[in-house]
């Protein structure tokens, strides 16, 4: 069995830079699990906020599950992320220097069914820098077309 990807963030590599990937649990609710189960879930405007020593994930979607009868959360409440204590101390130190954030690059259940968020400390892009990744996508596109002609 291997992991199976719930929703990614598009977004992310054109409006930032990522510097550093990894992977945390995310507590959830069950209905919340069978939910995601169905991939009802966005996480283009999620982002990561570290408060009092614990990771939490605000603007991640999970559609409410429909046959939940009592358990129904609501869809865009804060949700706690599973991390080491030196792994929280360490992006504490990070992400208080300025330009840093946190942010979800995909949700995904593991190769053991469990759910995990990969989060990435990323550090936001300039019109300038955009720029600069299009025309070097564009060169290497001539590239690659002028290798096959010949």
């Amino acid at each position: 069995m291997e992991e199976r990807v719930i929703a990614t963030n598009r977004k992310l590599y054109r409006d930032f830079e990522v510097l550093e990937t990894f992977e945390c649990g995310i507590e959830l609710k069950g209905s919340e699990v069978k939910s995601l189960r169905e991939a009802k879930a966005n996480i283009d405007d999620a982002f990561g906020r570290i408060e009092t020593g614990e990771v939490y994930l605000y603007n991640c979607h999970i559609t409410p599950y429909e046959k939940a009868s009592y358990f129904k959360e609501e869809a865009t409440r804060p949700r706690r992320l599973l991390l080491h204590k030196n792994q929280i101390r360490r992006l504490t130190g990070q992400v208080s220097q300025r330009g840093f954030t946190l942010a979800p690059l995909k949700l995904y259940f593991n190769t053991r069914g469990l759910v995990k968020v990969a989060m990435s400390l990323v550090r936001g892009k300039k019109l300038y820098d955009r720029r600069e990744d299009i025309k070097r996508r564009e060169m290497e596109r001539d590239m690659r077309r002028a290798a096959r002609r010949k």
